[in-house]
């Protein structure tokens, strides 16, 4: 019995810790950077002057694409794209990664023939989740309506991302301890539970 969300024919994926399996230290890329610890990188980033931040920037893209060439696929990742695609469900990727980092990351996790470009969707072409501006350009290039489609995440941006864009919202947690369940239609512990 296929779960009830292929009824839903738009998927979109966060990447790291969702389809790959999570290895960024952010509080270690945080002190690297010297950025303060109660604020995500890519807000702190934002908050400096441009000279300041560039050179920034260029650290934490080298740092990602250091762990970007190492990414394993998480377990369940190919299953359930194969399942996805097999039922001609359309399935994109938002990241609050780089553009270059995304496809080095899916390459090495051997997921990659599962994307076309115009389906991967990093900070470089959209404002970062929690905006839901790359899920709102997915939906138009696909001309879906935001009630056809599931945002799928292990972070409670992605979630609320998906609120904000009318989508449903999967909250992947390893733990089960699911913090952020306020924003969750479906709360997993694994991949592997969206094909039972």
């Amino acid at each position: 019995m296929p779960h009830p969300l292929f009824a839903r024919r738009y998927w979109i994926f966060d990447m790291d810790g969702t389809l790959t399996l999570a290895q960024h230290n952010f509080q270690a890329m945080r002190m690297a950077l010297g950025l303060p610890e109660n604020q995500t990188i890519l807000e702190s980033l934002a908050a400096l002057p441009s000279t300041q931040a560039a050179p920034l920037y260029a650290r934490l893209q080298a740092m990602e694409l250091e762990i970007a060439q190492t990414a394993q696929a998480a377990i369940g990742a190919e299953p359930l794209l194969q399942a996805l695609t097999a039922q001609g469900i359309q399935i994109g990727l938002l990241t609050r990664n780089s553009a270059l980092n995304t496809q080095v990351t899916l390459q090495a996790a051997g997921l990659a023939q599962y994307f076309t470009a115009a389906d991967l969707i990093s900070r470089d072409c959209a404002p970062p989740k929690p905006h839901p501006a790359g899920i709102q350009r997915l939906l138009a290039q696909w001309q879906a309506q935001p009630h056809e489609a599931v945002m799928v995440g292990d972070f409670v941006y992605d979630l609320q991302a998906g609120r904000a864009a009318g989508t449903a919202t999967v909250y992947l947690d390893p733990s089960a301890q699911f913090p952020d369940r306020a924003y969750a239609d479906w709360c997993v512990q694994s991949l592997v539970e969206l094909l039972a």
